[in-house]
């Protein structure tokens, strides 16, 4: 952990007089919308596909948002809470979600970020595995994939069919099936900047979380970023040296950091009363 604060702190400093687009999360209540909202209440899938998801695999790659019983989901319900404050502020709806180096668990940060928007009755989510290197959004959450990303950037599918309702409300999930060739170029081409603005400008309801590789494997994610409104920084506990986050940090120095999220850490579980 501290060398997390020291690697950000050095990042700052290094940068102070060119920060004005950062923004740092507070722990502070989530305006709601009431506009819409009775139809988000009663979202019904025509088009996009409807699978159901199997609560054990869900358990076993630690997707736990969905079920309150688990106390791990409260905090993402924190983490919810706290991006989408500073998301409506700055009028952003894109989210990217990165990590330094492999094995962090961003996805599954992602996964469990998207669901616990869904949750709420103003906001819908749609989640895009654009980790086109090694995409793991589908088979983190045990959903068949005929359709994926692949066919769309192919040219043999629309966009309506490759999105997957998980059986979540207001949750749409975009899977990417197997790795695509040239992932950098094809993640910085024409036809993926014009779906980032259709998925961000469909629904005034949508936030939009993007699963990117992680920054310093290649240069997918830096080719992506700035068409992404803001960025979700994951950290796994002990995945990565100082210099891994240092530079990480530097690279998304131009980019609207949220925050900094601390994963794989050892907590003391809380107690709650009423």
């Amino acid at each position: 952990m501290e060398k997390i604060k020291a690697a950000i702190e050095k990042s700052k400093k290094s940068r102070s007089a060119n920060t004005p687009k950062q923004t740092a999360i507070q722990p502070t209540a989530l305006a709601s919308s009431a506009t819409g909202t009775d139809e988000l209440e009663n979202l019904e899938y025509a088009i996009t596909r409807t699978v159901a998801l199997d609560p054990i695999h869900l358990e076993k790659h630690r997707i736990v948002a969905s079920n309150k019983n688990d106390m791990a989901s409260w905090a993402f319900d924190s983490l919810r809470t706290q991006v989408l404050q500073t998301m409506e502020e700055k009028g952003w709806r894109t989210l990217a979600i990165v990590s330094a180096t492999p094995e962090s668990g961003k996805s599954v940060i992602a996964i469990n970020l998207a669901i616990s928007i869904a949750q709420q009755s103003q906001r819908t989510a749609l989640l895009v595995d654009f980790d086109l290197r090694r995409p793991r959004i589908g088979s983190y959450l045990g959903i068949t994939m005929p359709k994926s990303l692949n066919d769309f950037l192919d040219g043999t599918a629309d966009v309506s069919e490759v999105l997957v309702n998980p059986e979540m409300p207001r949750l749409v999930i975009l899977p990417t099936a197997q790795p695509v060739n040239k992932p950098s170029e094809a993640l910085s081409s024409k036809k993926i900047e014009g779906l980032i603005k259709d998925l961000r400008d469909r629904y005034a309801s949508r936030i939009v979380i993007f699963d990117l590789p992680p920054i310093l494997t290649a240069d997918d994610a830096i080719a992506v970023l700035p068409k992404i409104d803001c960025v979700l920084f994951v950290v796994g506990n002990g995945m990565s040296s100082k210099s891994d986050l240092e530079e990480t940090m530097h690279l998304l120095s131009s980019t609207n950091l949220l925050g900094v999220v601390l994963n794989k850490a050892e907590v003391e579980p809380r107690s709650y009363y009423y």
